[in-house]
Order: structure tokens, then C-alpha cells, then sequence
């Protein structure tokens, strides 16, 4: 009977683990039912020590005036080695401006989504920006067709007004993106080293617009889809 107790304790811990397991969208199923893509206001970089690692966790919204605050924040503590992301989206041109400073002038610096955060939309270029990309288990790449806000004060206000569980409003007020934006889309990742089917086979695949009413115009990639597409290399070490 002695035999028996340990076992015990080891079926309860996995019956424990497999109850904490996220439950996924039952419209999505790419996507957990619960998500946390950040705060509902603009961007904050704010440095902390992680797990050994000075870190900016970089949570909210992109607004226009993200690429000269990140620059300033980096410039500013050159201890940084990771930028931890947490956003629903926002400015999709300070993101792509953003994540090709971070390319250019910061080489060597590590972009993370941690477990239990979600990067969507325009983070997806602030993300990719980094030379290590990490998107840690249970962290969410979430994608979907590329737009362009008209106007990304209007997009922070009208999420602030609904709380931080509303996203419709966010991408609400915008337009669908035209020819240009779709190349200088290809262009980025081509120069980022992603690979281009990531838009051909999801992003261009998805709808421009996400509702809650209808989730299924968002896509969250699986840990082999990060990898399969270059979004994490599948070179890189283990985390």
C-alpha cells in the first residue's frame, strides 16, 4: 500500500495540469477563449529584471509615437536584452517602423512572447523585428489580414471606452489595406527572414475585420507554425 500513495500524488498533479490547460474558442479553436493582448491604452515600456534578464515588457497599444519611444527607452537602459510583447495592435505603420528599428540599430536584441500573452495584428511587426524571436509556450501569435488604421487615436479611444476585453473597436475604424500595403507587407518579411507563405497560407486568408460575433477571422499559430514559417527560428536554442 506504500507503493500506492506516490502514484496517487502523481495522478492528481497530472489531473491538476490537464484541468489548467486553456480552454480554446469554441468559434476559433486556434485560439484560447480567454485571451490577454494588454492594457487598452497606449504602449507602455517599462524595464524590469525577468527571470535573470533585464527585459522591457512593452504592453498596450501601438500608437504613432511608438518607434521614438522605444528608441528612447532602449537608448536609455542598454542592459536590455529582451522586449516582452503584449498588444492587441494598433498603428500598423509605427509597427513596422518600430520593428525595423529594432532590426537595424539594437542587432542581437531578443523579442518574446511570453506564456500566457498575446501579440495580434500590428505587434506582429513590432515582434518581428527582433534577430531571437521567441514565442514561449502558451504565448499566442495572433494573426489577422493586414489593414491600416485611419486613425489610431480614434482606435485607442474607442478600446478604452469599451474595456480591455473589446477588439472589435480597435480595428474598427479602418480601411482595407491596398496594393502598397500589401507589398511593403511581403517586402518586411522578406527583409525580417519570415517566411512569405505566412501571408499567402494565414494573414491574407483571414478577414480584415475580427468580431466578437465571429471570431474565426483571427488565427492563432501553433508552436510548429512558428516555427514552420521562420516567425521563431528553428535554429534557435531552446529558450
Amino acid at each position: 500500500m506504500r507503493m500506492l500513495k506516490p502514484m496517487a500524488v502523481i495522478l492528481a498533479a497530472l489531473a491538476c495540469g490537464a484541468a489548467a490547460a486553456p480552454a480554446m474558442d469554441k468559434d476559433n479553436p486556434t485560439c484560447p477563449a480567454d485571451v490577454d493582448w494588454g492594457q487598452p491604452k497606449a504602449m507602455t515600456l517599462t524595464p524590469a529584471d525577468r527571470g535573470g534578464k533585464h527585459v522591457l515588457l512593452a504592453d498596450g497599444i501601438i500608437d504613432s509615437r511608438l518607434p521614438e519611444r522605444m528608441k528612447a527607452a532602449l537608448d536609455a537602459d542598454p542592459r536590455i536584452s529582451e522586449i516582452w510583447l503584449k498588444s492587441r495592435g494598433g498603428n500598423a505603420k509605427a509597427g513596422n517602423a518600430t520593428g525595423l528599428l529594432i532590426r537595424k540599430q539594437y542587432p542581437g536584441m531578443t523579442t518574446r512572447i511570453p506564456s500566457g500573452w498575446t501579440c495580434f495584428s500590428a505587434c506582429n511587426f513590432v515582434f518581428m523585428g527582433g534577430d531571437l524571436r521567441y514565442v514561449d509556450p502558451g504565448g499566442i501569435f495572433m494573426v489577422h489580414m493586414f489593414t491600416h488604421t485611419t486613425s489610431e487615436r480614434d482606435a485607442i479611444d474607442l478600446s478604452v471606452d469599451e474595456g480591455a476585453t473589446e477588439t472589435t473597436k480597435l480595428i474598427g475604424q479602418i480601411e482595407q489595406s491596398s496594393a502598397m500595403l500589401a507589398s511593403a507587407d511581403n517586402d518586411f518579411l522578406i527583409r525580417m527572414g519570415i517566411s512569405r507563405k505566412l501571408l499567402t497560407d494565414i494573414m491574407y486568408r483571414q478577414q480584415a475585420v475580427a468580431t466578437d460575433a465571429d471570431r474565426s477571422t483571427r488565427y492563432c499559430l501553433s508552436q510548429d507554425e512558428v516555427r514552420k514559417y521562420n516567425v521563431m527560428p528553428r535554429t534557435m536554442p531552446a529558450g
